[in-house]
């Protein structure tokens, strides 16, 4: 089988859980990390499916790897390839699809609900959960591609994931690690606040009950991706 290739934009961002599910099921996967000046590869059919990660950057930005990879993206989707994206990734999806990438009014930073709206085929995607809690840490928001499904909101920023056919995009983080929040905890400090406000945590708020949340939400993500996986070309 070819394998899932795995856009890294950031050191801190890597596979995370996405990368342990993928061993744990067998699935090969090839990581491509931009970060170190890898370069985009042209043909997605070279791989099963196509996943990104997130990373501090913009979608918007004047990057190097960021026209090729949306032309990729672009080209995945007509191949009938399927892409995954986390955060940076689902940002940047929605925009290889034509939808607009913008600054957000409320970032989100920490542990918050999200909720799966009453469309068709939304509650497929999380194993009949109406409701589950999230990681976010983000200051940028998709609007949703035409043609694409709203299968996440909640009351800060509504478009919180799309689906369209195979392919899906989520503004959160489901692919959390211990580690992962714990590093970024060390190199975002300053974005942290003392005390939670609104959308955003305080570090000692994130970091209670954590690994009962991480296994939640970990719970979560095993359905997202094997739904993701049933689509992954041979």
């Amino acid at each position: 089988m070819r394998p899932v290739a795995i856009f890294r934009f950031s050191p801190t961002e890597g596979a995370g859980y996405f990368g342990e599910w993928l061993e744990a099921q067998g699935l090969p996967q090839r990581l491509i990390a931009l970060d170190e000046g890898e370069s985009v590869p042209r043909d997605p059919r070279a791989f099963s499916g196509v996943a990104m990660m997130g990373g501090p950057m913009s979608a918007n930005d004047d990057l190097p790897w960021n026209a090729p990879l949306i032309e990729l993206l672009r080209e995945a989707v007509k191949a009938d390839v399927p892409v995954l994206g986390h955060c940076l990734g689902g940002q940047l999806l929605a925009k290889a699809l034509g939808a607009r990438v913008a600054r957000t009014v409320m970032p989100e930073i920490g542990w918050g609900e999200v909720r799966v709206p009453d469309a068709v085929g939304a509650e497929g995607w999380f194993g009949g959960r109406p409701v589950f809690t999230t990681f976010q840490w983000h200051y940028e928001i998709f609007s949703l591609p035409t043609g694409a499904t709203r299968v996440l909101t909640n009351g800060w920023n509504p478009d919180q994931a799309y689906a369209m056919g195979k392919h899906v995009g989520f503004q959160c983080h489901l692919e959390m690690t211990r580690s992962m929040i714990e590093t970024w905890c060390a190199t975002g400090a300053a974005e942290l606040p003392e005390r939670t406000r609104g959308a955003m945590q305080s570090r000692a708020d994130m970091f209670v009950d954590l690994d009962r949340r991480l296994g939640a939400l970990s719970r979560v993500a095993d359905d997202v991706y094997a739904r993701w996986a049933e689509g992954l070309a041979a």
